[in-house]
């Protein structure tokens, strides 16, 4: 088990490379759940603005 963690002596390089994709992964899925609620609230304002419009 300790030869699969250690990587033939690479393990730093292997290691930080998964850890470096893992914390991308992270960012990218919370800039897409940022913008997913920016993008509703844009939605959310324009329908408000739209039935304003019609009522007045």
């Amino acid at each position: 088990m300790s030869e699969f963690f250690s990587q033939g002596g690479y393990a730093f390089f292997v290691w930080g490379a998964y850890g470096m994709v893992a914390v991308l992964l992270v960012i990218e899925i919370l800039q897409l759940r940022a913008q997913h609620r920016a993008l509703l609230g844009r939605l959310g304002r324009l329908s408000r603005m739209r039935d304003n419009g019609a009522t007045a």
